[in-house]
């Protein structure tokens, strides 16, 4: 369920969230957050017309980040990254503009990352971007068969080091 040694970097977090329009996004969802070091940067860049969905499974985490985050524009959901489309329906919802993502999907059984993955698509905008961080190169090749663009970025401040993909379908 944790995929990750250490909480991340603030230049993971940089590589994740600066080249993103996070201020002109209406919905951003964000996926597997932690402990909450990109939401928070999230929340500081959003303006104040958009709505945050913050999906976590671990208890352990959703309860430090229900103690820690709130905001009117916030919501937080304990549930599966397949549950996407119930949390944007709960709440009058459509597309995402954003889906920032930091779910393990190297350790994640194939046919739930398949769901994931099939989540994301059909609930990003069609100019919306999907960002996933992973600590090797064994998602690109699932990522390419499911958005027309895949770029990569890597940071080595961080540990482990990671991979930065950012993802849309134009």
């Amino acid at each position: 369920m944790v995929g990750a040694m250490a909480p991340s970097s603030r230049f993971l977090a940089a590589k994740m969230l600066n080249h993103l329009p996070i201020k002109e996004a209406k919905i951003i969802i964000e996926l597997g957050p932690g402990t909450g070091v990109f939401t928070e940067k999230i929340i500081e860049k959003m303006g104040a017309d958009t709505q945050l969905i913050v999906v976590e499974l671990n208890d352990t985490f959703f309860e430090a980040l229900q103690k820690k985050i709130s905001h009117k524009n916030v919501h937080l959901k304990h549930g599966s990254a397949t549950e996407v489309s119930n949390y944007l329906k709960e709440l009058g919802l459509e597309k995402a503009d954003l889906i920032i993502s930091s779910l393990p999907l190297a350790v994640i059984p194939s046919e739930i990352r398949q769901l994931i993955l099939s989540e994301v698509k059909t609930h990003l905008n069609k100019q919306g971007q999907f960002v996933q961080f992973q600590y090797s190169l064994q998602s690109r090749r699932a990522l390419k068969k499911i958005f027309s663009s895949v770029k990569l970025n890597y940071t080595p401040f961080n540990f482990p080091p990671a991979f930065v993909y950012t993802c849309s379908n134009g």
